[in-house]
């Protein structure tokens, strides 16, 4: 079922895909707002959506325009949001004063996890979802997808968690949350630029459909809670893993140097790295977002076409 009201609004190409149960995935747009420069981020944005739309199912970008939540961003707005000198980084606990004010921003994964539900989409692909932040013991940094991921029946396909991050920590708050864990292809969890965290789960898959077996068998349940698929990048394609080791611990001093924290904490990082890796590490982001769009379209047609007999 779709959802539709003032502040929430469905496109009609992506409601149109949900009532005749047509695979949908959903796409976040903090890299349109706060990932690339433009024009960059326009290119980006429609390379994704092409990918999701060769892959087999429609895609649905989220973002929201002026205070209302648009669940399949068209041309003029994606483009009018990527042109924005200011726009606003929305998580969950945002959207209400986003709508309230009549603002317009991009979605974190938390804010388009909740409204992709809300529409009634099933699959969203991103890059990598936030986490348990270094020294959480002492900060309680905690970022709001894994509450979202917690609490809303989606399967969000990444690369994992952000290296940045503490990624043994995270698996364990996933853990506790009774978020399911799978890892595409292996059963080493991957870490976002590199293919390996080093850092075994219980759940390996090996194929979208087994996916979409899992996402019925937690709907026959009537679990609320998410499913996160972790998308290893292909060796080929990661970062080197020494550079990238560096490069982290010296983007932890800097961010130490300088008295980083909070929310400030992730953008500094990813800056860092972008900038000591000559635009290398983006390469891979984007890379790994190509290869996300795919398997979660995989995943949503695989689940549109229903439970095995």
């Amino acid at each position: 079922m779709t959802y539709s009201s003032e502040r929430v609004v469905v496109s009609e190409r992506v409601a149109a895909a949900l009532r005749a149960g047509a695979p949908v995935v959903a796409l976040e747009s903090t890299i349109i707002t706060h990932g690339l420069p433009h024009p960059e981020n326009v290119h980006a944005a429609l390379e994704f959506e092409r990918t999701v739309a060769d892959s087999g199912a429609v895609p649905a970008t989220i973002a929201v325009i002026d205070g209302v939540c648009r669940v399949g961003v068209d041309g003029g707005d994606l483009e009018r949001l990527a042109e924005s000198e200011s726009p606003l980084k929305l998580s969950a606990r945002d959207l209400p004063v986003a709508l309230a004010r009549g603002a317009s921003g991009g979605t974190t994964v938390a804010a388009t996890a909740l409204l992709a539900v809300r529409a009634g989409i099933r699959v969203f692909a991103t890059g990598g979802i936030g986490g348990v932040h270094r020294h959480a013991s002492e900060t309680f940094d905690e970022s709001a997808d894994l509450g979202i991921l917690a609490s809303c029946p989606v399967t969000v396909v990444s690369a994992g968690v952000k290296s940045i991050l503490d990624i043994r920590a995270t698996l364990e708050r996933l853990e506790t949350l009774s978020v399911t864990v799978l890892v595409y292809g292996s059963h080493q969890f991957p870490a976002f630029w590199l293919a390996d965290s080093g850092i075994p789960v219980d759940f390996a898959v090996t194929s979208a459909g087994e996916v979409a077996a899992i996402m019925h068998a937690r709907d026959a349940l009537e679990r609320e809670s998410g499913i996160l698929v972790a998308n290893p990048l292909p060796l080929a394609a990661q970062l080197d893993p020494a550079l990238h080791d560096r490069l982290l611990a010296d983007a932890l001093a800097a961010a130490d140097a300088a008295a980083v924290s909070g929310k400030e904490m992730t953008p500094f990082l990813l800056d860092y790295m972008h900038t000591n890796t000559g635009g290398r590490s983006v390469e891979v982001n984007l890379e790994i977002v190509r290869g996300n769009c795919r398997l979660a379209a995989q995943i949503a047609a695989a689940y549109a076409a229903g439970p095995a007999a």
